[in-house]
């Protein structure tokens, strides 16, 4: 899936909470705005030193903490696994994680979607939010 959001996004959310951009962010930023999977802190960090290898870990660390904390970005905790990054401004989706690679294939299914509503509606309920994640693997 393709999101909108760019490193002058993440930059502005940064500098409206009070956080300097140096080097070692606009890096990180940059790689988060260039993703096209849901990366850990350790694959992003991997990514950064590539390009500055002056770049901590920890850098990595406080930056995501802060994104996630200003709503920019999206932790994911997928079964056995580190947690995982993606941007807040992605649509709607559903997750099947691949148990032997660890591949995060984003979906979406509008018969899902009207099933959990007319689940939920049945049994008296209105559905405010849902995360789906199906863990499967490749057939043979």
């Amino acid at each position: 899936m393709v999101h909108a959001i760019n490193h002058g996004e993440y930059e502005r959310i940064l500098r409206e909470a009070g956080v300097r951009i140096t080097r070692p962010r606009k890096v990180i930023l940059e790689i988060l705005a260039d993703r096209d999977d849901h990366p850990d802190a350790m694959a992003i960090f991997r990514r950064a030193v590539r390009v500055d290898a002056s770049i901590s870990l920890s850098t990595v660390y406080r930056t995501m903490k802060l994104l996630e904390d200003k709503g920019a970005i999206h932790r994911h905790i997928f079964e056995g696994g580190r947690s995982r990054f993606e941007p807040a401004d992605a649509s709607h989706h559903d997750h099947l994680i691949d148990i032997d690679t660890g591949a995060v294939i984003e979906f979406t299914s509008k018969r899902i979607e009207e099933l959990q509503k007319e689940i939920a509606r049945k049994l008296g309920y209105e559905i405010v939010h849902h995360r789906l994640e199906l863990y499967g693997r490749k057939r043979k």
